[in-house]
């Protein structure tokens, strides 16, 4: 694989290692979005099958993302709402705890903070390791008081891994849940749901998956399809299809996990562009971007070692993203220093999170190492 840039709306001169915070566009999604903004600008150019096609369209795609069946999949605007989707439907006995990661990104923490509360367990926040291994400390908290695991499939302020197959092996053999949350890997290191065997898996397309902002998905374990939506919405019921037949109410819902999907699913605006970035991720294999961005992390993993950054181990940390840490912290003018040479990165936590796409190459590693030298 080559670098994609010419498929981006990325200037020249422009070094932009930040996927883990807002995807680019790229052309083909901005060209679904303008073509249609401009069909709702003619709304009697949309037909009742359109509220549906496209959802339908978008949960074949994200199924294939995820080696999944897409009557698993729902359609959400952002992981918090699937969150809380899991937790009505998975109440905790007293006493039951949740295990989450230290300083995991909140979306997959309040709600299980809350709901553990109220069953009188509390969260078990599992500390960063010092060796990195995720998963081997997530895995030594778990116990028979363990109702929910609920953690990423790498951590959102530096890369490092959790081996979701192990943690879901554990987590089975203690009778507790697994849920995850993909959004900083999904689309960009592979992922089986077959392999992992989720209760609830969860990603925001808007960042390594390159689609817009307020559209999200998940994947729903099959025993867990048959719960109570967090909203009731017509559109997710039997014969929705029908708008003559609206009228005459029902109980029963559509197929699957299509229960869960938001309101206004059909979204004409956004869905068009996360179908147009979901097609060109399939086109590209997760396996494909995972082994091209690879090869960047590891030159910039080298090239900041050598100017004094510490950098977790090449075992512990993904391959598409890495955090940069220092004795001493990081000094607080860094990122307007790297900003001001047009190098864009983040700080989460004690870290420099650094998160190359197929848009980056080698010239953007080396203005990226240039600027730490000099700044």
């Amino acid at each position: 694989m080559d670098s994609q840039r010419h498929l981006f709306d990325i200037p020249a001169g422009v070094t932009y290692l930040n996927a883990a915070y807002l995807g680019p566009r790229l052309h083909s999604v901005d060209a679904a979005g303008q073509e249609a903004l401009a069909r709702t600008g003619q709304p009697w150019t949309i037909s009742p099958p359109d509220f549906f096609s496209g959802a339908e369209s978008a949960r074949e795609r994200f199924a294939q993302l995820v080696g999944g069946d897409a009557d698993g999949v729902a359609i959400i605007p952002a992981v918090s709402y699937g969150v809380a989707t899991a937790a009505k439907n998975m109440p905790l006995a007293r006493g039951q705890k949740v295990v989450v990661l230290e300083e995991q990104f909140p979306s997959n923490v309040y709600e299980w903070r809350d709901a553990a509360a109220r069953a009188g367990g509390g969260l078990v926040t599992v500390p960063r390791p010092a060796d990195s291994d995720w998963t081997r400390a997530v895995i030594d908290r778990i116990d028979v008081y363990t109702g929910i695991v609920a953690v990423p499939s790498c951590h959102w302020t530096d890369g490092t891994v959790v081996d979701l197959v192990r943690v879901g092996e554990a987590a089975r053999a203690a009778g507790a849940a697994l849920v995850v949350d993909a959004t900083q890997s999904l689309g960009v290191r592979p992922l089986d749901v077959g392999a992992v065997r989720p209760d609830w898996l969860f990603a925001a397309g808007y960042k390594w998956m390159l689609g817009p902002f307020s559209l999200g998905y998940a994947w729903v374990a099959p025993e867990r399809r048959d719960g109570d939506p967090l909203e009731r919405n017509w559109l997710t019921r039997a014969g929705a299809e029908d708008f003559a037949g609206l009228v005459r109410y029902t109980d029963e819902f559509a197929l699957g996990a299509r229960r869960y999907d938001m309101g206004e699913r059909a979204n004409f605006h956004l869905m068009p562009m996360g179908i147009a970035a979901l097609d060109q991720l399939l086109s590209w294999g997760a396996e494909e971007i995972e082994s091209y961005i690879e090869a960047l992390t590891d030159e910039i993993a080298d090239g900041a070692t050598s100017l004094g950054w510490d950098v977790a181990p090449r075992q512990s940390r993904s391959r598409h993203m890495l955090g940069l840490r220092r004795a001493g912290g990081i000094p607080e003018k860094l990122p307007n220093l790297l900003a001001e040479a047009n190098v864009y990165v983040s700080v989460r936590g004690d870290s420099i999170r650094v998160s190359p796409h197929v848009y980056n190459d080698a010239t953007d590693v080396a203005r990226l190492l240039e600027a730490l030298e000099r700044a």
